[in-house]
């Protein structure tokens, strides 16, 4: 296994009142960037509150796919990629690029990888089962639960409720480890298998006053930011409330249940236990890759730590959004979304958040739901149209961190996932 890297600076701006650069969710690094470039993805096609519909037009051929796949991986220069497309109960798969660098060892589809921020999709379903179960209320406070947490610098617990958390329109800090470690590619292979806690990552952002105050529930326009905090507190709330970890909650609600073979949260083992592709970091300044596949990813923890596959998570968003592991009422919640900051949607346009789960219009009409995910060297997009219909589960490998390349890489994602919904629509 290739770690090697070469050291350089990575210029992170802080500017102020602007979302802070996470570095599990590529949300913030390429609307930062955006922002900065003053690229502008134009409007939105217009869509109604409640989402839409299902989607027309045949679906991708195999040919037509990988002809997608290539031109993603040509545009976005990723070392490899590869995309699952399921129309009801035909999967087409495609690849493109290399597994390992070096080894001209094709990409596989069947490879583990970690889901990073999808994990919050899992733990908010989480949070909704409980909610229905009568254990847990999305009006409850953080204080009910994790008295004295969120406290001090003008944090409120008070007032900060699991509905702000879920649809992270708390204004909680979004603490990232590497403000304290770095973020050299030296920072990187020094703390790479360090273990911290989420309780230690929710105190550092305690240190910090919140965005803005937390959102009145009846404001259909409330200040948004993307808080991996947030989850990590979700995270504390469900062990809380069930005297169990979130991770085995995750498994006995919905892993088992559901079937899922790839989905677990690893720990403090810095490997995967399956087969997977290597995930390549290219540091601001280096003219070589860093090899971030084995790593401990304990400080993300509920935010971001589970590791998957194309068809777990396909199985597991299609689920949800078929209403097979949330009743109606709460499904009803899980899909009441508020935009997300003009800020992130020069990148992703059109973006809602709801609890857990993204939306964004179709150009063929209607709205795709899912979440990404994002860690140094690698990143997961998922959509499933809203009748559960259609889906696409993509997992590529190699990033850039320049501006230019974060940009182009993101624009081919999202008209990768767009046509692979929409298919060929007349």
């Amino acid at each position: 296994m290739n770690t090697q890297s070469k050291t350089v600076v990575n210029p992170r701006s802080r500017t102020a009142r602007r979302p802070r650069l996470p570095v599990v969710t590529a949300l913030v690094t390429a609307a930062v960037c955006a922002v900065s470039l003053g690229v502008s993805a134009g409007p939105a096609p217009a869509h109604g509150r409640d989402g839409g519909g299902d989607v027309a037009g045949a679906a991708l051929t195999q040919k037509q796919l990988r002809r997608e796949v290539t031109r993603t991986l040509k545009k976005a220069g990723y070392v490899g990629i590869s995309v699952q497309v399921r129309d009801g109960q035909r999967r087409t798969y495609a690849v493109a690029g290399e597994a390992e660098l070096g080894t001209g060892r094709a990409v596989s589809h069947e490879a583990e990888f970690r889901a990073a921020s999808v994990t919050k999709t899992f733990v908010s379903t989480v949070v909704l089962q409980l909610v229905a179960e009568g254990r847990l209320s999305l009006d409850d406070t953080v204080e009910k639960w994790l008295p004295g947490v969120v406290a001090g610098n003008g944090n409120d617990g008070s007032r900060v409720t699991l509905r702000n958390l879920l649809q992270h329109t708390s204004g909680v800090y979004n603490y990232d480890f590497t403000e304290d470690t770095g973020n050299t590619a030296a920072d990187f292979e020094r703390t790479r298998f360090d273990h911290y806690d989420p309780e230690e990552a929710v105190a550092r952002a305690m240190k910090h006053e919140p965005d803005f105050e937390p959102a009145d529930p009846n404001d259909p326009e409330p200040e948004w930011s993307y808080s991996n905090t947030g989850y990590l507190l979700a995270g504390m709330v469900v062990e809380k409330a069930t005297g169990r970890s979130w991770e085995r909650e995750v498994r006995d609600r919905i892993v088992r249940p559901l079937g899922l073979t790839q989905t677990y949260a690893p720990g403090d083992a810095p490997g995967l236990k399956g087969p997977y592709t290597h995930t390549y970091q290219q540091f601001p300044g280096s003219t070589g890759w860093t090899d971030t596949s084995v790593r401990n990813v304990s400080w993300i923890s509920s935010a971001g730590e589970l590791i998957s596959g194309e068809r777990d998570l396909d199985r597991f968003l299609t689920a949800l959004q078929r209403g097979r592991l949330l009743p109606p009422a709460q499904m009803a919640e899980l899909r009441k979304t508020v935009p997300a900051s003009a800020f992130y949607q020069q990148v992703f346009p059109g973006l809602q958040y709801g609890l857990g789960v993204m939306r964004q219009p179709l150009t063929c009409g209607g709205d795709r739901w899912g979440h990404g995910g994002d860690l140094e060297g690698s990143t997961i997009r998922t959509a499933v149209s809203q009748d559960g219909q259609r889906s696409v589960v993509i997992n590529a490998s190699g990033k850039k961190a320049d501006d230019e390349s974060l940009i182009a890489a993101e624009a081919a994602l999202q008209a990768l996932q767009d046509r692979a919904i929409c298919g060929n629509v007349m």
